[in-house]
């Protein structure tokens, strides 16, 4: 699945995401919508890990979907 599948489904992905990163909130998934940009800047924020991480996270977990 590329980035644009996943901003095109956000809303049905949406409880995965949140299952997958609790520590981001209900108002912060609301201003991502799926932007991968924002997506990776929150993670890398929230979680304190580097860009590539996030990537390589976001990359692998939205292969499952």
């Amino acid at each position: 699945m590329n980035m644009y599948q996943i901003v095109g489904n956000w809303n049905q992905l949406k409880g995965a995401v949140r299952q997958e990163w609790g520590v981001i909130t209900h108002d912060q998934f609301n201003v991502i919508m799926g932007k991968r940009d924002q997506t990776i800047g929150k993670l890398q924020c929230e979680y304190g890990i580097p860009k590539a991480q996030a990537e390589r996270h976001l990359y692998g977990w939205s292969r499952t979907y």
